[in-house]
């Protein structure tokens, strides 16, 4: 599903982020847009949010079995 690729994309940025934070203390989207507070930098924080909530769903959704017909 297009939607799963999506959070699942915004959630690795987001944690890329987290991680940049605190190996290197560097807020990579607040540098890039404009600081913490600037309306663009709370949207992408927003998003990233939606995401990994989107995320726990795929813990708890039932897997198709994979055909392995040749």
């Amino acid at each position: 599903m297009i939607m799963d690729r999506i959070a699942l994309i915004l959630a690795i940025i987001g944690g890329l982020n987290w991680g940049s934070i605190g190996i290197f203390r560097f807020d990579f989207v607040a540098f890039a847009f404009g600081g913490q507070t600037s309306s663009v930098s709370r949207v992408i924080y927003t998003l990233v949010g939606l995401a990994a909530l989107w995320c726990i769903s795929l813990l708890f959704r039932e897997r198709d079995p994979v055909d392995n017909e040749a």
